[in-house]
């Protein structure tokens, strides 16, 4: 899309809320789409074309009442958005009498109006955006090319760029989108006049979806380029947060989800973008929303996201390299769970890619099994199959599956590889609690909990036992710890015997 490019569509787009260089930031939706074509062969600019856009919610701000002048009338008799985008689609088309050779590329006053108006709001709505809108020119970047001496870009607008070509301002100025629009034509073609002779080559591009991979330890990463999102819900995976920050570009393998001390995500998430621009971009979107659920997003370190997704196991290396597979994240698995027996968990309708060589149990660095294992599938089916398997049974436990990320699978192995060696006791028949927490054989106000997952802490069981952890003695929840050193059983030591827990619940 070079020497070849015939035609520029200059697009301009109106929110409910923000406008100018607050576009998207509060995510207000769409009203309204504006767009002339102009020729750059034959340097001439096209009709205008205006469409209104109905959004979910007519609740237009006093901003953009303000400066827009818009209707919630108006608006409510507009197409949505999946149609207004047909709309464009097909005047586009009909204008440029598209066929074999043309072409034409998208052309806007800055970045915001593609990735911060465009694209999320398409992802919120599930609608798929023409293919056009993956590629456009930032006027503002192109005009500084070919005007380096004028203000910095993030300073430039329509109205700075007309001044300083000394160029009439549209007649058009009491409608809002159409006087930008027109602006803007005129300022393109006095780019491509033999005055300043400018050429249109190398479009912006925005990313089609996210791509995994891995990280290494020794990799250098710009503090500039990360940040950090809070409040995730528990489920999220990486394409989840790609979609939260869809229109920006994320780095290969540059969404790391973080763990907790017990190995659960809690919530946050590192995530690497391409450039500054991109990250500051995404810092637009503190407090939006993924589902019904508002997202924190801050400034974080290269340091920060190394510590999260970095690496420098081979056998992770060789696990993850197979580009473009799903992975799923098993918990919970008996320790003596072997390759066969997790195939033949997953079955026929889900195939572990590779077989054997697909899966990657996680073990301590004397080899003991944690109980996780990570398995990777070719596609997206099969790996939703594998999910519908979460608590099924593998033996005598039952399985927590997680759709999981590259990050994730180096994180679980570094925080392992980092656990200490212990001298393991030889183990008994029983377990045993130290003599000093072995309640009177007289008294019943002592509970086992029987069962527990083999990362379960003391926090767990109170937050199980909901109401009643207010009758545990100070310091009476007592872990009973199997040979290997992971939780098996759980001792509760209530204040009496009266107000103990459920007489169902106990066991001793």
């Amino acid at each position: 899309m070079t020497a070849s490019l015939d035609y520029l569509v200059v697009l301009f787009g109106t929110t409910a809320g923000a406008q100018g260089a607050r576009l998207g930031s509060d995510e207000k939706e769409l009203v309204q789409l504006v767009w002339k074509v102009v020729d750059l062969t034959r340097k001439k600019a096209g009709a205008l074309h205006e469409v209104l856009v109905r959004p979910e919610r007519l609740d237009l701000t006093d901003e953009c009442k303000e400066t827009t002048k818009l209707e919630a009338e108006s608006l409510a008799r507009a197409p949505p958005l999946d149609q207004a985008l047909r709309q464009f689609n097909q005047s586009v088309s009909n204008e440029l009498n598209i066929g074999v050779g043309t072409s034409f590329c998208l052309c806007t006053d800055g970045p915001l109006h593609i990735r911060q108006l465009l694209h999320p709001e398409a992802s919120k709505k599930n609608i798929l955006l023409p293919e056009c809108f993956y590629s456009f020119f930032d006027l503002r970047k192109e005009f500084k090319k070919c005007c380096p001496s004028a203000s910095d870009v993030d300073k430039l607008d329509v109205a700075a760029m007309t001044e300083y070509l000394n160029l009439e301002k549209s007649s058009l100025a009491w409608r809002f989108g159409a006087s930008q629009v027109e602006d803007m034509g005129n300022i393109i073609l006095t780019l491509i006049s033999e005055v300043y002779n400018h050429r249109f080559a190398d479009p912006e591009r925005v990313n089609y979806r996210f791509e995994s991979g891995t990280c290494s330890k020794m990799e250098l990463i710009d503090d500039n380029t990360v940040i950090r999102a809070r409040g995730l819900p528990w489920q999220s995976s990486d394409q989840d947060i790609a979609r939260f920050f869809k229109g920006l570009n994320i780095a290969k393998g540059g969404a790391a989800l973080c763990l907790n001390a017990q190995g659960r995500r809690n919530g946050e998430a590192l995530v690497r973008f391409v450039n500054e621009e991109h990250r500051d971009l995404a810092l637009q979107r503190h407090k939006h929303h993924m589902g019904n659920r508002y997202i924190e997003v801050y400034k974080a370190t290269g340091d920060d996201f190394l510590k999260i997704a970095g690496g420098t196991s081979n056998e992770a290396a060789q696990f993850l390299s197979k580009e473009n597979q799903v992975i799923v994240r098993m918990r919970g698995l008996p320790f003596s769970a072997t390759t066969e027996e997790v195939l033949m968990f997953f079955g026929q309708h889900c195939p572990v890619t590779g077989g054997k060589e697909g899966i990657l149990f996680v073990t301590y660095p004397d080899n003991r099994p944690t109980g996780d294992a990570f398995v990777l599938f070719a596609c997206e089916e099969y790996a939703q199959n594998a999910l519908k398997k979460h608590k099924d049974l593998l033996g005598k436990r039952y399985i927590e599956l997680f759709r999981s990320t590259a990050a994730e699978v180096q994180q679980v192995l570094n925080r392992y590889s980092s656990t200490p060696l212990v001298s393991l006791p030889t183990p008994s028949a029983l377990p045993m609690l130290p003599p000093q927490f072995i309640p009177p054989t007289s008294v019943r106000d002592c509970v086992r909990l029987r069962g527990l997952p083999y990362a379960a802490t003391i926090e767990d069981i109170l937050e199980f036992l909901g109401e009643f952890s207010a009758d545990i003695r100070t310091q009476g929840v007592h872990m009973v710890l199997n040979h290997q050193h992971a939780a098996e059983d759980g001792l509760v030591h209530t204040n009496d015997e009266t107000r103990a827990l459920p007489k169902e619940w106990i066991r001793i």
